[in-house]
């Protein structure tokens, strides 16, 4: 048995493999990064990334309280005179689930602005924060 030097920064556990490091969860990560969601006072929104893609392309569903958007362009180029023929493609797909009870008799806003689509829900009154008084005994 070998003796180690004492060093208080050291931890045995620093060589221990990271669970988002793993390669099955790259898409998840990945997907991640595209993805902004948080609450208002008022709503719960969802940011998307959609770069590439008009708004007529983006498809969303609304299914027990799972977002999902999907979005596709295609883009043809072809040049006769120059025999020239690029083809781009982007394609999104996105599953969230959206936090917090929401108010079912609003439809949730969404636009497209500057490749980002941002979804708002609006929050039931109910969930709503609300002051809350203290009595004394």
């Amino acid at each position: 048995m070998s003796l180690m030097k004492y060093n208080p920064l050291y931890s045995p556990l620093a060589n221990w493999p990271d669970f988002w490091d793993d390669e099955l969860m790259s898409p998840l990560t990945s997907a991640a990064s595209n993805l902004d969601v948080y609450e208002t006072y008022d709503e719960v929104v969802v940011k998307a990334n959609v770069a590439g893609v008009p708004s007529d392309k983006v498809d969303l569903t609304f299914e027990k309280g799972v977002l999902w958007i999907k979005a596709e362009a295609v883009e043809e180029k072809d040049d006769k005179e120059k025999k020239h023929y690029s083809k781009s493609s982007w394609n999104y797909s996105y599953k969230v689930a959206v936090p917090s009870v929401l108010d079912n008799n609003v439809e949730p806003d969404a636009m497209v602005k500057d490749g980002v689509l941002t979804v708002k829900f609006k929050k039931s009154e109910h969930t709503k924060p609300r002051k809350l008084n203290v009595r004394t005994s």
